[in-house]
């Protein structure tokens, strides 16, 4: 027998992996990217179990882009981020006379609603926490909206997590086809008109298919069970 389990048994190893004495060699514990499991492998879980990369498919064929209709909305994704810097990134698009929609996370929002906005939106910009995967994120990318991010470099930066400074990334899964990200605030101005000077050349949904379809899936699994 083979046990693949993952990701959800705790945030962080806990003392419940010591129950796991892994004699046989049979069991692998699975993260949703690299950097989660590099995150784990910083508490020599190694030691008691391997760690492997296995992420969740994204639906490309429920999110898919609609070509024939007109892509005139502007979306900020807002995820356990400081109020503070929601205000800032309002007050620069307000000052551009950029009309947008807050998609809250903590406050909740119905998929349906997410997805039409995606398939009428020419692109959006995330202001984001950690993320092992970023779900939401790669909803956006199959919905071939191209997005500017407002990266993290510590976990620390999520509001109300009380996590240490230890190295994360709101975009886990990300190439050049995706649009572009920054760190600071000061660099928002220089890298929003970046982004939108290219904003027609990005190609999200390729990089979706090609990284994180239901296939390129199960084709990860079947190398881990293997």
């Amino acid at each position: 027998k083979k046990f693949i389990f993952g990701p959800h048994f705790s945030v962080f190893p806990t003392n419940k992996l010591l129950e796991i004495h892994n004699v046989h060699k049979n069991s692998i514990y699975i993260q949703p990217s690299k950097w989660a499991m590099e995150t784990w492998k910083m508490f020599n879980v190694e030691q008691i179990i391997p760690l492997k990369i296995q992420f969740f498919p994204v639906n490309t064929k429920k999110f898919i882009p609609i070509n024939n209709i007109k892509k005139d909305k502007v979306f900020i994704y807002f995820k356990r981020r400081k109020k503070e810097e929601l205000f800032f990134l309002e007050s620069f698009l307000k000052n551009k006379n950029v009309e947008y929609k807050i998609f809250d996370y903590v406050k909740k929002y119905k998929e349906e609603d997410y997805l039409d906005f995606l398939q009428h939106s020419k692109y959006g910009i995330i202001l984001d926490a950690h993320e092992s995967q970023g779900f939401a994120i790669e909803e956006a990318l199959s919905c071939n909206v191209p997005l500017l991010v407002w990266n993290v470099t510590s976990m620390a930066q999520e509001e109300g997590g009380r996590y240490q400074a230890i190295p994360a990334t709101s975009i886990p899964y990300w190439d050049n086809n995706c649009g572009e990200y920054f760190f600071k605030k000061n660099e928002l101005i220089y890298k929003y008109n970046e982004f939108i000077n290219k904003l027609d050349t990005y190609k999200p949904r390729e990089f979706v298919l090609n990284n994180l379809s239901v296939e390129k899936s199960a084709e990860c699994f079947k190398n881990i069970f293997n």
